[in-house]
């Protein structure tokens, strides 16, 4: 049986991951997609719960082996991806799965499955106010901070390709009913068809 995917991306700092929890906890049917990554372990990450931690050698591997149904070099030497069990193992469950992504991962994952998807697009009010935002959370050295704003500006101009755009300004809760909006009611068409 296939279920739904909700496949929300954006650049680091737009909010994605608040939404994507938000709606996990609005949604019951709902089921996160780990990712698996080659990048370190932050602090509180755990193994199998917020990513699946891999070195290099052994992502290059799973990808050699088509382990993935999505993959991205992200960042030099950084790999982030989706494996093909991740999704089928949340469908047997009956579950709907909800993807927090980077951007041209969610563009491969929505070639994939173009019918029961729905990507969304969280747009940061400006570059400068991601840019704060980066900061704030203090994960990155300057010259990893400085990788992420480069790749959010290429990322900004990837929004129009995505199904639903959702304007991440200052008003949180109006951002997180914009969502519930979306999601209910393509969730909704899953219970009609």
């Amino acid at each position: 049986m296939n279920g739904k995917l909700v496949i929300v991306a954006g650049p680091s700092g737009s909010g994605k991951t608040t939404i994507v929890r938000h709606l996990l906890g609005v949604y019951p049917r709902l089921a996160f997609s780990i990712s698996a990554t080659s990048r370190q372990k932050r602090e509180g990450e755990m193994d199998g719960e917020d990513y699946y931690f891999l070195s290099v050698e052994q992502f290059k591997d799973k990808i050699n082996k088509g382990e993935f149904l999505e993959w991205e070099e992200v960042y030099p030497g950084t790999f982030y991806g989706t494996f093909r069990t991740e999704v089928e193992r949340l469908w047997q469950a009956d579950r709907d799965v909800i993807f927090d992504i980077d951007v041209k991962g969610a563009m491969n994952l929505k070639k994939y499955y173009p019918d029961q998807s729905i990507s969304i697009f969280i747009q940061p009010p400006s570059l400068e106010t991601l840019a704060q935002r980066l900061k704030k959370r203090k994960t990155e050295t300057p010259e990893f901070f400085q990788q992420r704003i480069s790749k959010a500006a290429e990322e900004l101009t990837y929004a129009s390709k995505f199904d639903k755009i959702i304007h991440n300004h200052n008003d949180l809760d109006a951002t997180l009913a914009e969502a519930d909006k979306m999601v209910g009611e393509f969730l909704e068409l899953r219970t009609k068809s």
